[in-house]
């Protein structure tokens, strides 16, 4: 796989690297990662089990991140990369975050904001699915296998 500088397969990737941070910490590996004019202005991974919060999900710190980066609530001009499509509060946020669009890795059928229905996001914000969605799966099914056998 070639990957140019401002592809979303580039940037994903980058949420990828956030996602195996999750894994190496033994939090759910998600990543994600907010683009703002081709560059980076935000990146997070899931850290539910290290602050003891369960809203800590890497979209939410992501999002809390790029707006404090951009001195604005809103990130209207902004892409989240994220590894696993949103679930359903992370779907709220990014609602009322205006976000422009979101590319996700793997679906997510137990939790993902779809099983409820696309106009749970801002209905201007872009979706874009399946971005290394094998390599962000295989992660996620490695997590849990090896949580089983512990």
């Amino acid at each position: 796989m070639t990957l140019s500088v401002y592809s979303p397969e580039r940037y994903m990737l980058e949420a990828y690297k956030q996602a195996q941070l999750a894994y190496e910490s033994g939090e759910i590996p998600v990543g994600a990662v907010v683009v703002a004019n081709n560059r980076i202005i935000a990146r997070a991974y899931n850290q539910v089990e290290l602050l003891n919060d369960p809203t800590a999900h890497a979209e939410i710190l992501a999002i809390t991140s790029a707006a404090e980066f951009l001195g604005n609530k809103y990130l209207k001009d902004c892409t989240m990369y994220v590894t696993l499509e949103p679930c359903v509060m992370c779907a709220g946020a990014l609602n009322w975050a205006q976000i422009d669009t979101i590319y996700y890795g793997a679906s997510d059928m137990k939790r993902g904001f779809s099983i409820i229905g696309r106009h749970i996001l801002h209905p201007k914000t872009k979706i874009n699915s399946g971005i290394m969605a094998d390599e962000c799966q295989q992660l996620l099914e490695d997590f849990f296998k090896n949580l089983r056998e512990e």
